[in-house]
Formats: structure tokens, C-alpha cells, sequence
């Protein structure tokens, strides 16, 4: 069977054509802050196709709270109302550390499903991706903090350092929460699922968390285990949160969980960004 051969465009096609393509002007490359928040509005939008992320940030923290205080607080503290004061600040610690672990789980799901490959096609600043991440889930910090904390006013909570020390004290999480995403972006762009990266962050975040003072006063342990919880960053986030909430806090007990932050982001967020580049060129 013979094909005969479509003829091309002719010289006055071609400049037509070339006329065409250059009749508007290439838009710019997009820079790193433009990039990033349009990764970070991708990540919010994820909650349209899965709703059950906000069920965890939700009712995790409802579900906590009420156990702990009217389960355990009679046993912790003589009444649940006392109990309360003392635990309201710890859980929204607990929260916020546990909610870090999504950010590393979403970045390892992109990698997984391909979805990497066409990123490192475009041309915008790669690491946005990560950097986007991590924004977005600001919001999830924000809203999980929002809705304890009024559970807790709700339940009997006073802070008597009144709305500037809650606002204070969402402000310190959300900030020490960003830090400890660093940790598991690094994670979620070695692992080879993001089961993976859930099954590894909970064998650390639970003992983190444990060994802390969220749930009870170090002053109630031993000796031993007071060397431990005093050393715990957590720890030390749940002790600032609580001098913000109740008027107490002191500069040492602030900057100490504002150094532990910034330390992490100095560590691992240059890592990440090593990782997530030399991954880029396999």
C-alpha cells in the first residue's frame, strides 16, 4: 500500500505559524514563595478527596481529651477539674506532634504514585514541593488547636493568661510543629511507602510522647525517669505551653522550645533538601 506524504506549510504558513506562537509573551517562572503556596493550596485541597484526615485531626484530640480527663483525671489529680488545667495544654502538644507524621506520609504517597516524576518535569523550584507540605498543614495545626481548646473552655478549662496566652500558645505549637515536620519530610522521601513512614513515626513518636510530662507532672515520677522527661523536647513544649496558658511562662521555659525548633530546622531541613535533590537525579 502507498502513503502519500502530507505536504508542509508553505513559507507563508510557516510564518503565520510562527506569528501565532509569538503573539503572547512566556510567562514568568514562578519563584520559590509563588510555587510553595500553590503546593500548599494543593494540600489542602487533598481534604476533598480525603475526608478522613479531617476525622483524625477532628476527633483524635476530642476523643484524647475526654478519655484522659474523665477517665484517668480523678486518679491523676483528685478531680477531673484540676486534672483539666494541668492536661489541656499537653494534649494540644500531643496533637500537633502527632498531626507532624501527615506531612511525611503525603510527600512519600506524591513519590509513590509517580506524581514526583511530573513535578521534577516543570519548571518551578523543586523543593516546593516540600516546602508547600508543610505549609499546608499550618492549617491542619491551626484548626486541631482550635477546636481542643474550645472543647476544653467548653469542658471548664480557664486559662488565666487569658486570650493572649492561648493565642500564644498556638502560635509556639505551630511553630514547633513545623520544625518536627522537617523530620518526617526526610523520612517520607527514603522510605518505599507511606505505610512505612507511618509504621516508623510511631515507634517514635509514642515513646516521645510518653516519656514526657503531657499526662502527668514529672514531679510524680522517679528519679530515673525525671533524668529522661527533662530532656524531652516535648516535654519542654508542654511546660511552655502551659506558663502561656496560665500566665506563668518564663523566657528560659520559650526559648528553650524556640531553639529546640530552630535546631531542627537547621538540621533537617537542609537533609531533606539533599535527599529530595539527589532523588531527583535517579
Amino acid at each position: 500500500m502507498t502513503t502519500t506524504p502530507i505536504p508542509g506549510p508553505g513559507p507563508a504558513g510557516e510564518e503565520a505559524l510562527r506569528r501565532a506562537l509569538g503573539a503572547r509573551t512566556r510567562p514568568p517562572r514562578p519563584g520559590p514563595l509563588s510555587a510553595s503556596l500553590t503546593h500548599s493550596w494543593r494540600t489542602l485541597t487533598k481534604f476533598r478527596s480525603s475526608p478522613a484526615q479531617l476525622i483524625d485531626i477532628v476527633l483524635m484530640p476530642i476523643v484524647f481529651l475526654l478519655m484522659f480527663t474523665y477517665l484517668f483525671g480523678g486518679a491523676f489529680a483528685g478531680s477531673t477539674s484540676d486534672y483539666l488545667q494541668f492536661f489541656l495544654p499537653g494534649i494540644l502538644v500531643m496533637t500537633v506532634v502527632l498531626m507532624t507524621v501527615y506531612t511525611g506520609t503525603a510527600l512519600n504517597t506524591d513519590i509513590t504514585k509517580g506524581v514526583f516524576d511530573r513535578f521534577r518535569t516543570l519548571p518551578f523550584w523543586q523543593p516546593a514541593t516540600i516546602v508547600g507540605n508543610l505549609l499546608g498543614d499550618l492549617v491542619r495545626y491551626t484548626i486541631a488547636l482550635t477546636i481542643t481548646t474550645g472543647l476544653g473552655l467548653l469542658l471548664g478549662f480557664r486559662p488565666a493568661g487569658g486570650l493572649t496566652g492561648v493565642l500564644l500558645t498556638m502560635l509556639l505549637l505551630i511553630c514547633f510543629a513545623f520544625s518536627v515536620g522537617w523530620i518526617f519530610a526526610a523520612l517520607g522521601v527514603v522510605v518505599r511507602s507511606p505505610e512505612s513512614v507511618s509504621g516508623t513515626s510511631m515507634i517514635v513518636m509514642f515513646p516521645l510522647i510518653f516519656t514526657s510530662n503531657v499526662f502527668v507532672d514529672t514531679a510524680t515520677m522517679p528519679g530515673w525517669m525525671q533524668a529522661i522527661v527533662s530532656v524531652n523536647p516535648v516535654s519542654h513544649a508542654a511546660t511552655a505551653a502551659r506558663g502561656l496558658m496560665h500566665g506563668t511562662a518564663t523566657p528560659g521555659q520559650l526559648g528553650l522550645v524556640l531553639l529546640t525548633s530552630a535546631a531542627l530546622i537547621v538540621v533537617f531541613a537542609p537533609l531533606t533538601m539533599y535527599l529530595y535533590r539527589n532523588k531527583n537525579r535517579r
